[in-house]
């Protein structure tokens, strides 16, 4: 049986090329998973994504495996960057094709409630203009033609022609519509008066902005000192691969984010029946997660942490097959405000002791 599964078909070559060298690496150390787990400090399960190919590894985790199997990190480094990029693309395509389906179902799902009004299917919009005749009026019929409605007055309209109302006739049958150009208030004329509102508005304020900025205080003709500017705390520098600090990190992944590997050592452990349960610590990230090893099937391992107040629970892992297991990450104060705790399937518990 073979010791790899054959990668995804859809990776992208580069990121395929490089998964393949870091399996021929582990498989010219003679190391099995475990032990690189061990050595490099990344999980077991972590190692079987990234070289199966379902998750890219972080840079360090790949520096520590050129420790572990005597490869130079320079190189290794180097395939990663290009694995790295070709990945990152990779996602974005991805990205974008979800935009197209969620833009697609959106689009389907208004298609259920008919065409707009004024839209190219709405039947107002089909429906053809009048035609105009391009032959010119009679004399006796054009608008101001005497004898005709415009004309001069005293004059008779064509007969079987209609007549023109006379002013007041339309009331009482529905709004009469005022001329905005002539005082009414039309929407011209209503944001015409918003605008000028707003300016009256806005050269208050820059009035009062500048007497309150010029500050006469006692009348002495001096202008107050200029108030010293507020110091800003910059946010601290992450380092690369790096991607999230303290209470940022909390319900995140410790190896996707960056904080395990080299960023990362063990404070604390404790020996509970057959499994050993560990603190994992990461200053760089201000957090930290618990790990369980040497452990069965359906032993259960969770973090939490010593507040003033009392405890705080964390998130918390299932062991599996491969016999180990690691928590989310949680924000802590230091290393020694966290603890981590074990149920194991056959009944027992117990917690890493409290660091002083």
């Amino acid at each position: 049986m073979p010791r790899w599964k054959a990668l995804p078909d859809e990776l992208d070559p580069q990121v395929r090329e490089f998964a393949s060298q870091l399996r021929r690496l582990v498989d010219r150390s003679g190391l099995s998973l475990a032990a690189v787990a061990d050595r490099t400090g990344y999980s077991k399960t972590s190692w079987e994504r990234y070289l199966g190919g379902r998750l890219l590894a972080p840079k360090g985790a790949i520096v520590a495996l050129a420790e572990v199997t005597g490869t130079n990190p320079l190189h290794l480094t180097t395939m990663w960057e290009l694995a790295e990029r070709a990945w990152s693309r990779a996602e974005m395509r991805h990205d974008m094709t979800m935009e197209q389906i969620r833009i697609s179902q959106a689009r389907a799902a208004l298609g259920e409630f008919g065409p707009v009004p004024g839209g190219p299917q709405s039947p107002v919009a089909q429906s053809p203009a009048p035609q105009r005749s391009a032959e010119p009026l009679p004399a006796a019929t054009r608008p101001g033609a005497p004898g005709t409605p415009g004309g001069p007055a005293g004059h008779q309209g064509v007969p079987g022609m209609p007549q023109p109302e006379p002013a007041g006739a339309g009331r009482g049958r529905g709004p009469a519509v005022k001329d905005p150009g002539r005082g009414g208030r039309g929407p011209g004329g209503r944001r015409r008066l918003v605008m000028f509102v707003a300016g009256v508005l806005g050269a208050l304020l820059v009035i009062a902005a500048a007497v309150l900025l010029t500050d006469l205080g006692g009348g002495d003709g001096t202008a107050a000192p200029a108030p010293s500017p507020t110091p800003t705390t910059a946010a601290p520098s992450l380092p690369a691969g790096v991607k999230c600090v303290h209470e940022g990190c909390t319900g995140q992944d410790p190896e996707t984010m960056g904080c395990g590997g080299a960023f990362a050592k063990t404070v604390t452990s404790a020996k509970i029946g057959t499994a050993l349960v560990q603190v994992r610590y990461s200053q760089t990230c201000g957090a930290a997660w618990a790990r369980i090893q040497q452990a069965a099937p359906g032993d259960r391992v969770t973090i939490g942490a010593y507040t003033a107040t009392g405890t705080r629970q964390g998130g918390s892992g299932t062991v599996d097959a491969d016999k180990e297991a690691y928590t989310k990450m949680l924000a802590v104060d230091g290393p020694a405000s966290a603890r981590a705790c074990a149920t194991l399937a056959a009944g027992k518990k117990g917690c890493t002791a409290r660091q002083r």
